[in-house]
């Protein structure tokens, strides 16, 4: 059986990984928008600020966001002087450190399924002179929805999963921040390991749930497209 403890853990996780893919979808569809269709000279450097997530170990960069969000960082001290005091150690700051280090599970799905959509659909809503906004929301978006979904989900599973960033921005306090990962890293430490093997069990598996939810509606819409 689940301590009361392992189910405050799942819920804080549940909320950090809901509101953590709300705000990527609402930041980072329009970033992939301007990556997929720009031919600024900021194009590389910024799709590689986006992919660092993917290759920078995780306490490299939680260490990085706790310097930025402690009292001597520029993040710190601004948000100390909108009276927001500090974000580590907080709900927010886990969202905050979330949602950096998922920016490319969602970005990068969005981004390639808008750069495949090809120039011809918006030529044809420009022929019928419908505005930038009206072509994004009822052209770009609807064609790009698999993308838009692939985002979600796998920013969804990548954040429910995190570790390092979590432990180095968010500590473990119960009920605020102690997320699931840090609850299976506390019962192996206190040698619980029937425990930590249970949550880590619901892990495994929904893990591998999502990954099949994902290949099974990128499969059937492939299968849709060629038929």
């Amino acid at each position: 059986m689940l301590t009361s403890a392992d189910l405050q853990a799942i819920g804080l996780t549940l909320r950090v990984a809901a509101l953590t893919t709300l705000i990527l979808l609402i930041v980072g569809t329009p970033l992939a928008w301007w990556l997929a269709r720009t031919k600024s000279w900021m194009k590389r450097p910024l799709s590689a600020i986006v992919a660092l997530p993917i290759v920078l170990p995780p306490s490299v960069l939680g260490f990085y966001l706790l310097v930025l969000m402690g009292p001597q960082g520029p993040v710190g001290q601004w948000t100390q002087s909108l009276g927001l005091g500090l974000l580590p150690f907080s709900f927010s700051g886990l969202v905050v450190a979330s949602v950096f280090y998922s920016l490319p599970f969602m970005v990068q799905p969005i981004q390639t399924a808008m750069e495949a959509l090809g120039d011809r659909p918006l030529e044809v809503a420009a022929t019928l002179r419908a505005s930038p906004l009206d072509t994004f929301f009822s052209v770009v978006l609807p064609l790009c929805k698999p993308g838009l979904i692939s985002g979600v989900i796998m920013s969804f599973a990548h954040t429910v999963g995190e570790f390092g960033v979590v432990l180095m921005v968010g500590g473990n306090i119960p009920g605020v921040t102690r997320v699931v990962s840090v609850q299976i890293y506390d019962h192996v430490e206190a040698m619980e390991y029937a425990d930590a093997h249970r949550l880590a069990a619901i892990m495994l598996g929904f893990s591998f749930v999502v990954l099949l939810a994902l290949f099974t509606y990128n499969g059937t819409r492939r299968k849709g497209v060629s038929t």
